[in-house]
């Protein structure tokens, strides 16, 4: 299945793969023309981010390698003092690698070894390309190491298409990674350097173009993973002269508990300013009034309840309400007694309607994933690493360390849309497509964004949008609206409410 066009697609290395070998014996594209054109990019963003000062150039034997020697022969050419150094013996390459490396003027490359990087002030990580996994072994993990000592000393590290010991398709880590300054990759940009843990390697991504055609491999053999886009927008509703408050889409919100009121409170409102045109709280009894006071243009529907918490008495009511709704948000601080537990099983399973998950919604669900694929309409889950964990019953590290691979295989277990929040927010299909989130929004490190990205997801899904389509476009309008709130207040002063106030103008700003 092809992607949308609001993702902006990124190969994973069998892709890549598939795309060079297309434009080589397809379209007729010297591959030693493309690791020219590869090495002169990445040798432009040297000379971009580190204009003067010696450069050590680290190459691997394979066509990172090769990227490598271009690199090093063009800014040597340009009148830089450039090292090379080489983790094989130049009678190992092979193809356009060797090629390149007996076309270096000066020096010829030497041979890695203890304090090669010495007084280098750049250094240029060539060593695995993208077609590695696993852990790194010496020599690669032993010049790895001293890369990564080189930046501690300042020296300024760039990665040649990835950082070396990250896996450019899943961006898993399994053992040491050079940790870059900035990353040039080529043609186009990997999944690995978007997704965490590979993300906090990569640094500042740079895309160089190296002229490989569009029309490459596509359908079942193209990416089926994208960045989110701005483009993502346009397919969000809006509101025209002939509107009702009907029409632009009637979300309930189902949730709170004790001390737990101000989650609900805040996902109603995010779904009203994220465009819903009705939205309805529904809140334990006793906890109305609360709920109550804080939402003026929300109504209230009051549940049973026992000490705050909801219990399964509930559901008759949530049923009757939900047949004139179009989207179902459950769980902002629902918490977690058996009554709540019971309750939020039996919603999900009984509800006709799209469904967004979230919080103790999640929560209710672990060790019970499964369940929530015998729905018929759609399910938008909305879990961070530790909600994740428990719908997998594992543990948060094994979540982080393969994101990917976990996003993925609860999407399919669920049978549903699954977003794993986080600064690279992955947005997965049951059918394994995903989008990824360009984040870069550190004010929405704060509690209640949560709340507030459930909200607007919601609201989406209420104006009846592919959820896929609903979700992505929420995690992007969330993130738009963090950056605003951001900008304006300061990362570190801003509140959940500052990102509500800032939603409906992220719905129309672009950048970050």
């Amino acid at each position: 299945m092809t992607l949308p066009d609001w993702l902006d697609p990124l190969p994973d290395a069998s892709e890549q793969r598939a795309l060079d070998e297309w434009a080589i014996h397809e379209r007729r594209i010297p591959g030693i023309d493309l690791m020219e054109r590869a090495g002169t990019g990445l040798a432009d963003l040297v000379g971009e981010l580190a204009p003067a000062g010696r450069v050590a150039v680290v190459c691997g034997k394979g066509n990172n390698g090769g990227d490598g020697f271009v690199t090093a022969r063009v800014l040597r050419e340009r009148g830089r003092e450039v090292t090379v150094v080489l983790l094989a013996e130049v009678e190992e390459l092979r193809g356009d690698a060797r090629v390149n490396a007996e076309r270096l003027p000066g020096d010829a490359p030497a041979r890695f070894a203890a304090g090669a990087l010495d007084g280098a002030d750049v250094v240029v990580d060539a060593i695995l390309g993208t077609g590695f996994t696993g852990e790194p072994r010496d020599p690669a993990a032993g010049a790895i190491d001293a890369i990564n000592a080189a930046s501690g000393r300042g020296a300024v590290v760039v990665a040649c298409d990835v950082p070396s010991g990250v896996d450019a398709s899943t961006g898993e880590v399994s053992g040491v990674a050079v940790r870059a300054r900035a990353t040039a990759t080529f043609n186009a940009g990997k999944p690995g350097l978007w997704i965490a843990p590979g993300k906090g390697y990569a640094g500042e991504v740079r895309v160089i173009e190296i002229g490989i055609p569009s029309g490459g491999p596509d359908g079942a053999d193209g990416p089926q993973i994208g960045l989110i886009s701005d483009r993502v927008r346009a397919e969000v509703p809006r509101r025209d002269r002939d509107s009702t408050k009907f029409a632009a889409g009637s979300v309930l919100v189902c949730g709170g508990s004790l001390g737990l009121t101000g989650a609900p409170s805040m996902a109603c409102e995010s779904a009203m300013r994220a465009g819903a045109g009705y939205v309805t709280a529904c809140v334990p009894g006793s906890l109305i009034a609360i709920v109550a006071s804080k939402l003026l243009e929300v109504m209230t529907v009051p549940l049973a309840d026992s000490g705050g918490s909801l219990e399964p008495a509930a559901l008759d009511e949530v049923i009757e309400r939900s047949a004139r709704a179009d989207a179902f948000v459950l769980g902002p601080g629902l918490g977690r007694t058996p009554g709540a537990r019971e309750f939020a099983r039996a919603a999900a399973a009984a509800l006709k309607l799209p469904l967004l998950l979230d919080a103790d919604g999640l929560n209710a669900h672990a060790g019970a994933l499964g369940s929530l694929a015998a729905r018929e309409a759609p399910t938008v889950m909305t879990p961070h690493a530790g909600e994740l964990a428990r719908l997998l019953e594992t543990d948060s590290g094994a979540v982080g360390a393969r994101r990917l691979a976990s996003v993925r295989e609860a999407a399919r277990s669920a049978g549903a849309i699954v977003v794993l929040k986080g600064d690279d927010t992955l947005v997965a299909t049951p059918d394994g497509r995903v989008g990824v989130s360009r984040g870069g929004a550190p004010a929405l490190a704060t509690a209640g964004t949560g709340d507030v990205l459930s909200g607007v997801i919601g609201a989406y899904l209420g104006k009846r949008m592919d959820p896929f389509a609903a979700a992505c476009a929420g995690v992007l309008v969330h993130l738009r609206a963090g950056q605003l709130a951001g900008r304006e207040i300061g990362p570190e002063g801003v509140i959940a409410g500052d990102v509500i106030a800032a939603l409906p103008r992220a719905l129309v700003s672009s950048g970050s």
